[in-house]
């Protein structure tokens, strides 16, 4: 018996769900977008700086840090997971405060593995949030598959004001968490993360 093959995705299949995401992004966030290639199966990417700004550590460190706030599984600012990293959405700005922020807590340069990306970068955009959308993610250190997810999306509708965390002297959104305290947490379970893997690393003899 012969097997029977499945028909072969037609091109404009990829496109449509390319715009889907776009218009989900634009219409339901107002977030700006660059457009991917279907066809060569590229994301869309989120523009990063008009809306918001975005903290990227290692995902171990980053669900670390949420535990240790108690807002591993709680409603709040959005967080996306692409591979072993965890994007952490923050107000816009906030990249151009960090380096400011980890002198200030006498942290330095001693946090390579805690990174902002600021107005003129992108991410990969997750697919909009559904059943489907980080099921199985939520319990686990990274996503083994690689593409962009949703661990916490953000709440729909254009126009409504994202609580981002912010620095408390500018004011924040309904509640936003202080950026403040959420580096200083980060940038400690980023360290504790780094000299595990250091520990771990067979001794060197020359």
């Amino acid at each position: 018996m012969v097997p029977t093959l499945p028909f072969p995705r037609h091109p404009s299949d990829a496109s449509d769900a390319t715009s889907d995401v776009q218009q989900w992004y634009e219409n339901e966030l107002g977030w700006p977008t660059v457009p991917g290639s279907g066809s060569a199966g590229l994301p869309v990417r989120l523009v990063v700086g008009p809306r918001f700004d975005v903290l990227d550590v290692p995902a171990e460190a980053g669900f670390a840090a949420l535990r240790h706030r108690g807002q591993a599984r709680a409603p709040g600012f959005p967080v996306a997971l692409s591979g072993d990293r965890m994007r952490l959405l923050v107000a816009a700005g906030s990249a151009d405060e960090l380096p400011g922020l980890l002198d200030w807590l006498e942290w330095g340069r001693l946090i390579p593995d805690l990174k902002a990306i600021g107005a003129g970068g992108h991410i990969e955009a997750p697919p909009p949030p559904g059943p489907p959308a980080g099921a199985g993610v939520l319990v686990g250190r990274e996503n083994p598959q690689g593409a962009a997810v949703w661990l916490r999306p953000p709440e729909t509708g254009r126009g409504t004001e994202i609580p981002l965390p912010t620095m408390s002297a500018l004011g924040g959104v309904g509640g936003a968490p202080d950026l403040v305290r959420l580096v200083d947490t980060l940038a400690t379970h980023c360290h504790r993360v780094r000299l595990r893997r250091a520990c771990a690393q067979p001794l060197a003899f020359s």
